[in-house]
Formats: structure tokens, C-alpha cells, sequence
């Protein structure tokens, strides 16, 4: 089945075609440690996702670009048509010459329902291209106008249009010390939003992949490129073709609606984190070995310690004791630093793969009590090695990853709210009190439906 990716603003573009590029290397790579045949299968499951063939001979991304700005999408375009491995379609970018300046209700009330015509009609003609489609995958920045604004009304539209499609939404946490005043407010309004239109949100936080790009890719000037890559390379490492349990010596053909049964089981938790180790500058590969278990005792420490990189877990962090049939956040013999899980997906590539053994996540001490640890873990493998990395390891999430930064946004928001703050600005493209009152009560049901996991 075929994924749509639809890339929302100029962040939104940005990842994106960093995300087509990381996928396009990795499926041009050589892997001699698996047969012909095997590397043919992983090849046209690969095509089949994010690729259509044109007359050209070179895989045509399957991408809506949409941005109200002109800037970016003429680069990002001419950027991919260079490298002479894959492109974008060139009729299926909308742009405008005025910009949303930051203001996530210009997006979301005015630039949304001005050009909803246009840009759903792209979404249409790419959706048609698709011999099955198996959904969407936005990618937008959570702070700006654009992305975020514009990013809900779309994401609203697309759920109206296929309601009977997935719908994946990749969200970029914005930086704690700040990108633009009104950041909290454009955060509250997306994420409620978003959380009644979307199957699930991806959620990667910009100052955790900062912190991977200086401390495990010894980058000394970070670049926005350097950041996008680095998320990329960790949306590539899940979205790639792999072997589920269903699917036996099959590559899996429908990638959201194996990740969305997989993750989230029930419409009050949707929010999902990802780490993928391990993670290092590429000329450092040739000097590291990595073992199996090593790998997955680094990663199982990483989710329950809630350790966003490899580097300074805290080890002390341990499952807590079952020792009564129920257990609560509230409870006595649960650590106060652990994190708790209502489903995890372990993805393995590479190297004697099959020779992983992932026992350690069917812990049920690690998941919500209601719900069977054989339902809340699965995992998924293949022999081919991703991105000259011999072994890698991903995993995403459904747990309390996001419980601090969540509650940390809304209470900033609150409190320019509680003043009156900039609202002005948003009432005069028609977002009312009423609409802020909404966003924050559907989002504090989140925090108190997850902290009493």
C-alpha cells in the first residue's frame, strides 16, 4: 500500500525531503549480507510506499508541498530534481506569496478555508496515482502559522475526505527556550485539534534531536539541515520495509494500519515517541561493532528511564514491583522517574537479526495494567541492513514520554492566557476565548488520561 506524504510549511518541506532522500539512499544502498531476490522484494515494497514511476525513469515522490510562501518549495524541488535519484512531481506544490507570520489562526481560519479547493484537489489527484492507498503522512512544525495552522485545517480536511484512511501526523516539538512568543498558544490549538482528526502523532522534540546532533553526531555548528537529517534518518528506520509477524517471508504491504494496530489501541492515547540507536557520525561506522544485546538492554533502559538518547541513561530507573493485582501511578512500589508504556513496536535491522531476542519488552511490569503485554509489544525484523548501519534498533512508543513537555506547554499557555496575551491576535481571524477554553480542556484530558497510567 501506498503512503501520501503531505508536507506542511517550511519546516513541514524541509523534513520532508530529507525524509525522501534518507529513504531513497537507503534503497540504492548495497547490501551484500542478503540475497538478490530479498533486496529486489525490499526494493519494489520501498517503491511501492513512497515512489510512482514516471516516464523519466526516476521515482517520482508521492508528496503533496504546500506552503504559503514561495521560498522553500522552489528550493526543496530543484533541490531533489538535482540529485538525479528521485523528484518531486512538479504539479503538486501550492504556495502563495504571504506567509502566516507565526499566527496559527491566519493558517488555520483564513489560509485553510481560502485554498482548501486547490489543495485538497493535489492531495486528490496524488491520492488516485496510488494503485492502493494505505493513508497519510503529514509532516508540520507544532509553533509556527503554517505548518501548524494551515498543517490542523488539512489534517481535518484529509480525515473528512477518506474517513476510512489512516492518518499519520509527524509533529515537531518546538525548542523550550523559544522560537516565537506566541509558540505555547500555536502548540495548545494544534495538538487539540489534531488529536480529534489524526490516528496518531509522531512526535519528535527539536532540543532532543539538538542534543543528538552535538553529544552522538559530534556536530560542532548545528544546522536546521543537520536536525532534519537526524529525523529523517529515524522516520527512514521505521518506515522502511520490514517482516511483521503477520506477515510472515512477506514485507509488510500496509505500513500505517500495521503501526497504528500495532501502537494504538485505544482514541485517548495517540501520542507516539521514537529512538533509534545507534546513532553516529558515518565515519565512525567502520570502527564500531554492536552486538544484538547490547543494543536491545540500551533501548529497553532507554523506555523505562524515558532517555531520549543513548547517552547519560539513568540505570537506576527499574520496572516496579507486581505485586498486587492493581496497580496505579499512585501506588507505593512504582519509581517515581519510570516510564510507563501502553504499547511498543521494536524494530530490528541487519546482521543475524532473527538472533535478537526481545523477551525483555514483554515484561508486563513495563505496561498499563489493562492491557495484555502480549497485545501491548510487537516486533519487527528484517535482515537488511539500513543506511550502512550493519545493526540498528528502533522503537516507537505509546507511553509518558511527553507527559512533562505536554503539561510544561499548556501551563505556559495558560498563564499568557490567564493575562489576556496576544489574544487579539487571534480573535481577529476569528479564533474566540471559547476556542483556547476547548484546546486547553481537551489537552489537560490527555495529561490526566496519561499520568494515571
Amino acid at each position: 500500500m501506498s503512503i501520501v506524504t503531505v508536507q506542511l510549511g517550511q519546516c513541514g518541506n524541509q523534513i520532508g525531503h530529507e525524509v525522501f532522500n534518507a529513504i531513497c539512499s537507503d534503497d540504492h544502498g548495497t547490501h551484500g549480507l542478503c540475497s538478490k531476490k530479498e533486496n529486489e522484494s525490499y526494493h519494489e515494497a520501498c517503491k511501492e510506499r513512497f515512489f510512482s514511476e514516471e516516464e523519466s525513469e526516476v521515482p517520482v515522490a508521492r508528496a503533496v508541498l504546500v506552503d504559503m510562501e514561495p521560498k522553500v518549495i522552489s528550493q526543496t524541488l530543484s533541490i531533489a530534481a538535482r540529485s538525479g535519484f528521485w523528484k518531486y512531481d512538479d504539479r503538486s506544490h501550492f504556495c502563495q506569496k504571504q506567509g502566516s507570520g507565526n499566527n496559527w489562526a491566519n493558517g488555520y481560519s483564513v489560509h485553510g478555508p481560502r485554498h482548501k479547493e486547490v489543495i485538497m484537489n493535489l492531495v486528490q489527484k496524488e491520492a488516485e496515482k496510488c494503485d492502493r492507498l494505505g493513508g497519510f503522512f503529514t509532516i508540520m512544525s507544532m509553533a509556527g502559522g503554517t505548518g501548524s495552522g494551515l498543517g490542523a485545517f488539512v489534517t481535518q480536511c484529509l480525515r473528512d475526505a477518506f474517513p476510512t484512511s489512516f492518518i499519520l501526523n509527524h509533529v515537531i516539538w518546538p525548542y523550550g527556550t523559544g522560537e516565537v512568543i506566541v509558540q505555547n498558544y500555536n502548540s495548545v490549538l494544534t495538538l487539540s485539534h489534531l488529536y480529534q482528526s489524526s490516528d496518531a502523532l509522531l512526535v519528535h522534540e527539536n532540543d532532543v534531536i539538538h542534543k543528538i546532533c552535538a553529544q552522538l553526531m559530534n556536530i560542532k555548528q548545528i544546522s536546521f539541515r543537520d536536525v532534519n537529517q537526524v529525523i529523517a534518518h529515524q522516520l527512514g528506520s521505521v518506515f522502511q520495509p520490514t517482516y511483521t509477524a503477520e506477515s510472515g517471508l512477506h514485507y509488510s504491504r500496509n505500513p500505517l494500519g500495521d503501526l497504528m494496530e500495532t501502537l494504538v489501541p485505544h482514541p485517548e492515547f495517540k501520542m507516539l515517541g521514537l529512538r533509534n540507536i545507534p546513532q553516529m557520525p558515518e565515519n565512525s561506522l567502520a570502527y564500531s561493532t554492536f552486538s544484538w544485546p547490547g543494543l536491545i538492554k540500551h533501548l529497553r533502559q532507554m523506555l523505562i528511564a524515558n532517555a531520549k538518547m543513548e547517552e547519560g541513561i539513568d540505570w537506576q530507573v527499574r520496572p516496579p514491583c507486581l505485586g498486587s493485582s492493581v496497580r496505579s501511578s499512585h501506588s507505593t512500589n512504582k519509581p517515581l522517574h519510570f516510564n510507563t508504556s501502553i504499547a511498543n513496536l521494536v524494530i530490528l535491522r541487519g546482521k543475524d537479526v532473527h538472533s535478537g531476542d526481545l523477551g525483555s519488552f514483554r515484561d508486563p511490569s513495563l505496561y498499563t495494567s489493562w492491557l495484555n503485554p502480549q497485545n501491548a509489544f510487537n516486533a519487527w525484523k528484517t535482515p537488511r541492513a539500513f543506511n550502512k548501519y550493519e545493526k540498528s534498533a528502533s522503537l516507537v512508543s505509546n507511553s509518558q514520554f511527553l507527559l512533562k513537555p505536554l503539561d510544561n506547554v499548556v501551563g505556559k499557555a495558560w498563564n499568557m492566557f490567564a493575562s489576556k496575551a496576544y489574544i487579539h491576535q487571534y480573535t481577529k481571524f476569528g479564533i474566540e476565548e471559547e476556542d483556547f477554553l476547548g484546546s486547553f480542556t481537551a489537552l489537560e484530558q490527555v495529561i490526566s488520561s496519561y499520568t494515571i497510567l
